[in-house]
């Protein structure tokens, strides 16, 4: 066991809102997303369902946070690993603030849940697939398509993600 604790947060929630790019002078990515989590219930004297949504500010740092950057957006699924973290500050009026947020370091991990989205299958392929649909019991034309066409046409969709791949990198990455 840990002699001086443990500082561990896993959470599976969805974006608020579309992740946050910056990078600091040296040149590493930092995202910060806003991740609602809810906890649903049946009222015992009501019989009915009520929910409750918990908002949590996450820090991601260096490659995990590029990625992120690139492939999240508002309303996608994600599982995040990562520490506690509560800072300092002052506001305008001179004022001690402080913010409690998840980091997510090179000791943490995201992963993108969820199924893929159809959307990212361009329109022209769905239009292929229709076309072969439809003309399934039709003599063949010219521009009927073969299995073998549309094979190739998923295989060549470099900009679809592999959404449930966990993403780890080595201490070299660590951006500061």
């Amino acid at each position: 066991m840990a002699s001086r604790g443990v500082n561990k947060v896993i959470l599976i929630g969805y974006l608020g809102q579309d992740p946050d790019v910056r990078y600091m002078p040296n040149g590493g990515a930092v995202v910060n997303i806003t991740i609602a989590t809810s906890d649903i219930w049946k009222d015992k004297n009501t019989g009915e369902t009520k929910e409750k949504t918990e908002w949590h500010r996450v820090v991601l740092f260096g490659k995990i946070a590029e990625i992120s950057g690139q492939y999240l957006k508002k309303g996608s699924q994600v599982y995040i690993e990562g520490s506690l973290q509560t800072r300092k500050w002052k506001d305008q009026n001179g004022l001690d603030r402080y913010t409690t947020e998840v980091i997510v370091s090179v000791t943490g991990s995201m992963q993108m849940l969820g199924s893929r989205n159809t959307n990212n299958v361009s329109n022209t392929s769905i239009d292929k697939i229709q076309n072969i649909s439809n003309n399934k019991n039709k003599s063949i034309r010219t521009n009927k398509l073969s299995n073998d066409d549309i094979s190739s046409e998923y295989k060549n969709k470099s900009h679809l993600v592999d959404t449930t791949s966990k993403i780890d990198f080595d201490d070299e990455d660590i951006p500061f």
